[in-house]
């Protein structure tokens, strides 16, 4: 059941984002032009998903555990660390860059363009190249069992 249900989670998310053109860099970066040709168009996209996620913490509030697990996985943490805000800029300066972040671009591999192709593998290795240097490897993979 969890892998039925991440794989029609995956692939509504890639729909939607292909649907909203969040997987077309220069749609992503006409929205982030505010000073020149702004594009607003994905702000809708965004509203929109802001309400279909606020109808998901409402479903949650009432449910005891997911369908297809045995506890939510709601982040715990509050605070702002210092690899935090330095990740976060990285992410925000990437995307402002060449229009992609980690999930349309994944989606956009289906679009046989290299752009996506060459972003991934940049990814990719810097998610390796953060793992040599976090002291892990290049597998370092956390995972927290549900409190």
């Amino acid at each position: 059941m969890r892998t039925l249900s991440a794989f029609v989670s995956g692939t509504l998310f890639g729909l939607g984002l292909t649907v909203s053109q969040m997987i077309n860099p220069a749609k992503v970066l006409g929205f982030l032009d505010l000073l020149g040709d702004w594009d607003p168009s994905l702000a809708f996209v965004m509203v929109g998903a802001i309400g279909v996620m606020s109808m998901g913490y409402v479903l949650r509030r009432r449910m005891e555990h997911p369908l297809a697990a045995t506890g939510f996985q709601v982040p715990t943490r509050k605070d702002l660390d210092r690899s935090l805000i330095i990740g976060a800029m990285l992410f925000g300066v990437g995307w402002g860059l060449v229009g992609f972040c980690p999930g349309p671009a994944l989606a956009a591999l289906s679009s046989a363009r290299i752009e996506p192709v060459v972003f991934v593998l940049a990814m990719l290795g810097g998610m390796g190249l953060h793992g040599f240097m976090a002291g892990g490897g290049p597998a370092r993979i956390v995972h927290q069992q549900p409190g």
